[in-house]
């Protein structure tokens, strides 16, 4: 770069260089970050504009946290989104067990899979607006205490229906390790970064997911209320966490930046670690939502079509296949492998193709993508960069359950199965990352309500899998049940995926830019 910034260091001893406004040809060449009001543009070692702009001088800024905190705060928050679907699927193992205690049909007992789900689709709707007003840090804490509370009356339920309701407020009570969970990845992370780091949380996720079957069918042995017992404990040490090492990451972002890089206009607003350790008032020095609005913003995000499209598509196209494989499991390898915990290492595959995936393919992979691309299309990004990860990961699903379904008619030896998981695994945690990251950069100041509705899409697909597929299996087998899966997935999701990918900028400018934007971003009045 011709020009001669100054130079400055970030808590993270990362070299940053500072334009001055007085250069405004240098902050077009960067392509200036999003809404920046700010009067220098802060470049990251790329030379891209950082998204958000830090308050250089604030060391309460959470961008400024140093890398050892942000980590840790990562590391809760994907902690409890790994019980986000840890607790729907950990009783898997144990089907059998709960049919003869309830006295309840297969059909019956795969619902409780889908009654969290539930939970876990309806929660963002409830929590998005408190975790904007009080901030993320209240709304947490009270998700894991009521998660907790419903896991132990999960334990003790003396019948189906009591055991239901609390499965349903179990996922209730995790449900905001997905929007709010996200919402501090955002506060405490660069734009630049949110590849990797939306790839470790979507790990979680799917983690969750294979993890849970695997140790429940363990944990089996001791007797189906082991299972609870154990998820109490797990979410027990992630509360204790909560308490001890999550401050409160929502920052009034808009008003430091707006006082100069001194930060002088909200010098006396308390902010992340200056509130107490129970404040639950709305926090100072930013413009709150109204509770209701996170309703009226999921309906409105219908009208952004690349994150309606985009995340309905994975969502009833692809993902939901996930609890299809996973339910099934103890049915495909009845007669085979019958023990609950020899069922639970069948998922192993999945594990590590999962895992492989996510090391190698999905979030580092596709920041460096972005990066290579923007610096070939004049240091310019767009969001649809993020969607080239998408089609190897479609293809990579489809022959994996097109290889499982036909391994399990056949009676092929179950390492096939295990390539199939890992091909499968690898597949979802590629296109998982691919449009997490796509809608959040698609609408980066809009962000909660982006992945307020993907949550809610998501769950709702694993809400719905679980009431037709043991049908579909009974009426073609696994072979054709699996193999229509993958039909769907490559014939419905590649073209739809192709034409957000192409036309997705036009889209977005026709769409025009939403009505709101996180809180952080708003104008800010001083809350005193």
């Amino acid at each position: 770069m011709a020009a001669d910034p100054e130079k400055k260091a970030d808590a993270n001893n990362e070299s940053l260089a500072v334009l001055p406004a007085t250069k405004p040809e240098l902050h077009d060449a960067v392509n200036v970050a999003h809404g920046s009001i700010t009067d220098e543009l802060v470049l990251g070692k790329d030379g891209f504009a950082l998204f958000p702009q830090p308050v250089l001088s604030d060391e309460l800024d959470p961008l400024n946290w140093s890398a050892v905190q942000k980590h840790t705060i990562l590391a809760i928050v994907m902690a409890l989104y790994f019980m986000f679907t840890y607790i729907t699927t950990t009783t898997v193992p144990s089907f059998p067990v709960l049919q003869e205690q309830y006295e309840a049909s297969l059909e019956m007992i795969n619902w409780t899979v889908a009654i969290p789900a539930l939970g876990l689709s309806l929660g963002p709707l409830l929590w998005a607006s408190p975790a904007d007003i009080i901030g993320r840090r209240p709304i947490l804490i009270l998700g894991t205490i009521m998660a907790l509370a419903a896991t132990i009356g999960a334990a003790l339920a003396p019948n189906y229906s009591g055991y239901m309701a609390a499965r349903f407020f179990q996922g209730l009570g995790v449900s905001p390790a997905s929007n709010v969970g996200l919402a501090v990845i955002n506060d405490v992370f660069f734009e630049h970064e949110r590849g990797q780091k939306l790839g470790l949380w979507v790990l979680a996720i799917d983690m969750g997911l294979l993890f849970g079957p695997l140790i429940g069918g363990f944990v089996s042995l001791a007797g189906s209320q082991w299972i609870q017992w154990l998820t109490a404990i797990l979410l027990g040490v992630i509360l204790i966490a909560e308490v001890a090492f999550l401050p409160e990451t929502l920052y009034p972002r808009r008003l430091m930046l707006a006082g100069g890089k001194e930060g002088s206009a909200g010098e006396g607003v308390k902010r992340t670690k200056k509130l107490g350790l129970a404040h639950v008032k709305p926090l100072p020095g930013m413009t709150h939502p109204k509770v209701w609005d996170t309703l009226v913003r999921f309906a409105k995000t219908f009208k952004y079509s690349v994150v309606a499209v985009s995340v309905m598509t994975y969502c009833f196209g692809w993902y939901w296949w996930v609890l299809s494989v996973v339910t099934l499991v103890p049915v495909a390898y009845a007669e085979a492998y019958p023990e609950a915990h020899i069922q639970g290492l069948l998922y192993l595959g999945l594990i590590v193709g999962t895992l492989i995936s996510e090391i190698f393919f999905s979030g580092r992979l596709s920041d460096h993508l972005v990066v290579k691309l923007a610096k070939a299309n004049n240091n310019k990004k767009t969001a649809e960069m993020r969607l080239w990860l998408a089609y190897p990961a479609i293809i990579l699903t489809a022959i994996g359950l097109i290889v499982w379904g036909i391994s399990i008619d056949k009676g092929y030896h179950f390492m096939v199965g295990q390539v199939a998981f890992a091909l499968f695994g690898a597949g979802i945690q590629m296109g998982n990352t691919a449009i997490c990251s796509y809608v959040v950069d698609a609408y980066p100041m809009q962000s909660m309500a982006t992945m307020t509705f993907y949550a809610v899409m998501l769950n709702m697909s694993a809400f719905v899998d679980p009431f037709f597929i043991v049908p579909w299996v009974d009426s073609v087998g696994f072979t054709w049940t699996f193999a229509g899966h993958a039909i769907i997935t490559v014939f419905f999701c590649i073209p739809v995926i192709a034409a957000v990918h192409k036309f997705g900028g036009a889209m977005r400018e026709k769409a025009g830019s939403p009505s709101w934007v996180n809180p952080e971003f708003e104008e800010s009045v001083l809350h005193q």
